[in-house]
C-alpha cells in the first residue's frame, strides 16, 4: 500500500493524473492550452480537479477534467468558475447518465463507455456521482475555497 502522505507518493500521482487527463483528452478530440501541472483541487489517491487551459483564449480554463479511482472526463469551462462547481457538473452528468442506463435508454447529449456493460456500469457511475455530489456540497471539503 501507497503512503500518500508522502509527498513523492503524492507528487508521482499527480504525474500519473495528468498524463491520463491529457491522453484522454487527445483521445476525446478536445482542442485544448496546457494542463495544469497540478490540480486545482484532490483528494488523494481517490479524485482530482484539473483546469485545462482554452485553445481559443490562451491563458483561460476552457475546460475542467476529473480523473482518480473513478472515469475520466471533462466538462466545458463556460458557467463553471471553480473545481467545485466543475464537480458538481460533472457529477449530475454521470447521475442523469445512470439513469438512463438503469433504464435501458441513451442520455441525449452524454455517454459513457460503449453500450455493451450498462447493466454493470450504471450502479457505480451512480454511486461515484452521490459520493462527487456530496462532496462539493460539503463545505468542509472546500474549506480553502472561496465559492
Amino acid at each position: 500500500m501507497l503512503d500518500y502522505d508522502d509527498p513523492d507518493v503524492e507528487a508521482q500521482w499527480f504525474v500519473d493524473r495528468r498524463k491520463e487527463v491529457e491522453e484522454y483528452l487527445s483521445r476525446q478530440g478536445i482542442a485544448h492550452g496546457q494542463v495544469g501541472e497540478f490540480p486545482a483541487w484532490s483528494v488523494t489517491p481517490y479524485v482530482s480537479i484539473w483546469a485545462i487551459e482554452s485553445f481559443r483564449s490562451p491563458g483561460s480554463v476552457g475546460w475542467w477534467a476529473i480523473s482518480g479511482d473513478l472515469p475520466n472526463d471533462y466538462v466545458s469551462a463556460e458557467g463553471i468558475n471553480s473545481p467545485r462547481d466543475a464537480m458538481r457538473a460533472i457529477a449530475t452528468l454521470w447521475q442523469e447518465a445512470s439513469e438512463h442506463m438503469l433504464r435501458g435508454e441513451k442520455h441525449p447529449t452524454f455517454s459513457i463507455g460503449d453500450g455493451d456493460s450498462d447493466e454493470e456500469l450504471a450502479p457505480l457511475l451512480a454511486s461515484r456521482a452521490k459520493t462527487l455530489l456530496e462532496w462539493a456540497d460539503d463545505p468542509e471539503v472546500w474549506e480553502d475555497d472561496d465559492s
